[in-house]
């Protein structure tokens, strides 16, 4: 291969080496992910990747391919997705591009930081993350920006400000609904988190709702029976709700500053 980093997917929590069988193939140009022994309990799953490709003048250059970048994202996820679930087992993701210039490098940086992943592991063990998402319909009140234009400017500005305490009393009940869904979920969940995503573009409304839930796998029909309901309290309310899921527990490994 060649000159090459170690490039880290997941530390692992079993009792017994994390199968191997029937694993994804790694990000591309990599060797076959494999568990490493960090201590008792504990496996680290790396793939040697070559400098040439991820060293840090070619990586740089290639983060601008969005192509590539998306293939080694859906390979990156879907070696982690591998070990999610397992019997006994517990996966905490590593970022995309989590890379060390050996395997042994890699080993000590976990055992240095044996303590806080261990509180973490211990956090999201037998959990996944589910997100939703709520934006107002198309069709909502709040959407509708033309206007007939009557013959009399009295009536037109009538018309106005009825047009516009109607998308204002829409905008709050589908705020309130994106609220009251939160609610309902985060008392399901073992933890939860709204996601503040980049800005968006100026013609497109920012979610009512953005976030991250940490499920018990126990509590899953609930969750989902709950998620539905809220659904059709938001379709109410002249918004639409996506609920996506379940995932690696990004969002409560690698938390963000706005935790509810």
């Amino acid at each position: 291969m060649g000159p090459h980093a170690a490039y880290v997917y997941c530390l692992v929590r079993s009792a017994a080496r994390p199968s191997i069988a029937k694993i994804p193939g790694g990000v591309p140009h990599a060797s076959a992910p494999e568990p490493l022994p960090v201590s008792r309990g504990l496996w680290l799953v790396v793939s040697d990747v070559p400098l040439s490709i991820y060293g840090p003048e070619p990586l740089t250059a290639s983060l601008r391919d969005l192509d590539w970048v998306s293939q080694v994202a859906l390979a990156h996820e879907a070696v982690i997705e591998h070990f999610i679930g397992g019997r006994g087992a517990t996966a905490v993701p590593m970022k995309l591009f989590t890379m060390f210039s050996s395997r042994e490098r890699a080993v000590a940086d976990v055992r240095d930081r044996r303590p806080l992943l261990a509180a973490i592991l211990t956090r999201i063990a037998g959990a996944d993350e589910w997100g939703v998402r709520m934006t107002l319909s198309a069709a909502s009140p709040g959407r509708q920006a033309t206007l007939p234009r009557p013959a009399g400017g009295a009536a037109f500005l009538a018309a106005k400000k009825h047009a516009r305490d109607e998308a204002r009393e829409a905008a709050v009940a589908a705020m309130e609904a994106a609220e009251a869904a939160f609610v309902a979920l985060r008392r399901i969940a073992r933890d939860a988190t709204r996601r503040d995503d980049d800005a968006p573009a100026a013609d497109v409304a920012p979610p009512l709702l953005d976030a991250a839930f940490l499920v018990p796998r126990a509590k899953k029909a609930a969750f989902k029976a709950a998620a539905r309901k809220a659904a059709t309290a938001c379709r109410r309310a002249g918004a639409g709700m996506t609920v996506t899921g379940p995932w690696p527990a990004y969002n409560f490994v690698h938390p963000g500053p706005d935790r509810s």
